[in-house]
């Protein structure tokens, strides 16, 4: 029987916590939360064969995702992030505006608007890998984020401006690896691969991805506070 969402969130803060295993920024819970290895990660994801050969990839603004962030530029790719509760939409960085040896700089939230732009959502690119941080994962591709479904609507946004089905890899610790049955509904977002501080290992995950934003989710109340969706209601169903 599914186990609920938000006990299988506390369980993985308690133990990182517990296990000392996170790192700055605290406390752990109700963030993505950051962990020691972070790094090593990142460099798994390097391997990938979709990743060598992806010219844009989207990733998470997460503390924890910040050292892949900056090999994206420092690899030549261009970098996609969306900003904070999705209200501008996506930040692009291209790596020919960033001077060299700044790369971690300019893929820190902080700092991300001085050498990027916002998009307009005409003009995003085609993004040929998605980076999703997680509180918790499955081994089968399941997965949960904090809570507020932003990878879940970012992978739906982009399926509904036209990009094809983008392949789906997440950086963890391996205390966030969970055995618990993870509830899974339509919207939300699997993962096919998985990195932690010590491996790297296909899902296999028999899970689909969202293919659109379900309209009739949509409230009036989150057009306002995510004018992101208003415009591709635009855009898309000519709103």
């Amino acid at each position: 029987m599914p186990t609920n969402k938000n006990h299988i969130r506390e369980e993985v803060w308690k133990r990182m916590e517990a296990e000392k295993i996170g790192r700055f920024p605290f406390p752990l819970k109700n963030r993505i939360p950051n962990f020691k290895g972070a790094e090593k990660a990142a460099d798994y994801v390097t391997t990938l064969p979709a990743y060598r050969e992806s010219k844009a990839v989207k990733i998470n603004p997460d503390a924890p995702q910040l050292p892949l962030r900056a090999q994206v530029l420092i690899d030549g790719k261009t970098l996609l992030v969306p900003t904070p509760r999705l209200k501008a939409g996506f930040i692009q960085v291209k790596p020919e505006w960033v001077p060299q040896g700044e790369e971690k700089k300019a893929a820190s939230l902080t700092h991300m608007k001085r050498y990027g732009k916002e998009l307009p959502l005409r003009d995003i690119p085609r993004i040929d890998l998605i980076v999703a941080g997680s509180v918790a994962v499955h081994k089968d591709g399941r997965r949960l984020g904090k809570g507020e479904g932003y990878a879940d609507r970012e992978y739906a946004i982009l399926t509904e401006l036209g990009n094809p089905k983008v392949p789906v890899v997440t950086t963890i610790h391996s205390a966030q690896l969970v055995d618990a049955d993870i509830p899974i509904e339509r919207y939300d977002l699997s993962v096919d691969w998985i990195t932690t501080e010590n491996q790297i290992f296909s899902t296999n995950t028999p899970y689909p991805k969202p293919t659109g934003i379900d309209w009739h989710q949509v409230t009036e109340e989150e057009k306002e506070e995510m004018p992101v969706l208003a415009e591709i209601s635009r855009l898309v169903r000519g709103e």
